[in-house]
């Protein structure tokens, strides 16, 4: 059992979390009350990694936090180090996959929210900022948890975009599903089949966990 790999993974799934989730709550509010044309066009960029194949994906990364990029050239003069092929590169390429598994669930949550909750908020004197802290955000509380569980799951089980802008190198980017593609590569199927019957077991706790605490918190509304 790669401990290691899996205390990799779970940091991942952490950073990217406590990083993308205020992006996805701002977002998702966004989504679901604006009025603008390009809104659209902002769905589908939010949308994109969901069909782009994590190779293609995970190729524009890697050209976009090399050493050679803007990006990549910037980070390393202001750090000393470089973007890709660490846990950096690794925590901002897992932000951007992720970025459906977080906006879209709050964009839905938001939505539903009927408007005239909205506008007896104003009516009540309610600035926008409380509104939302006291309003809009217990109500979509259910597509915040949805988000998070989502973000950190996939976080978890993520492989290909993984690969391509850190690689395998142990401690750093082997994470515990590139550990098990090693595994495989050298015909370990039994330490394979228990990191994945590991992972497997909390990914499955992780959205348990979800649906309890869900219902939990539904079922007061429908009494």
């Amino acid at each position: 059992m790669d401990w290691t790999a899996l205390r990799l993974s779970l940091a991942l799934a952490a950073v990217t979390l406590l990083v993308l989730m205020p992006f996805g709550v701002v977002a998702g509010r966004w989504l679901a009350t604006t009025r603008s044309r390009a809104r659209p066009w902002l769905e589908a960029l939010t949308a994109l990694p969901l069909v782009l194949p994590p190779t293609v994906l995970g190729y524009y990364l890697l050209v976009a936090l090399g050493a050679q990029s803007p990006l990549g050239a910037a980070f390393e003069r202001a750090f000393g180090a470089p973007l890709a092929f660490t846990f950096t590169g690794l925590v901002v390429a897992s932000v951007i996959v992720n970025v459906p598994f977080a906006v879209q669930p709050l964009q839905r949550a938001f939505a539903a929210i009927p408007l005239d909750v909205r506008e007896a908020a104003q009516c009540c004197g309610l600035s926008r900022w409380q509104s939302f802290a006291r309003i809009e955000l217990p109500l979509a509380w259910p597509g915040v948890l949805s988000a998070a569980v989502l973000t950190f799951a996939h976080t978890l089980g993520e492989f290909g975009v993984v690969l391509m802008v850190g690689g395998s190198i142990p401690g750093e980017t082997k994470t515990a599903a590139i550990a098990i593609y090693d595994r495989v590569q050298a015909l370990d199927t039994t330490g394979a089949g228990a990191m994945a019957l590991l992972l497997l077991t909390v990914s499955f706790v992780t959205v348990a966990l979800s649906y309890v605490l869900s219902e939990r918190w539904l079922r007061p509304a429908r009494r």
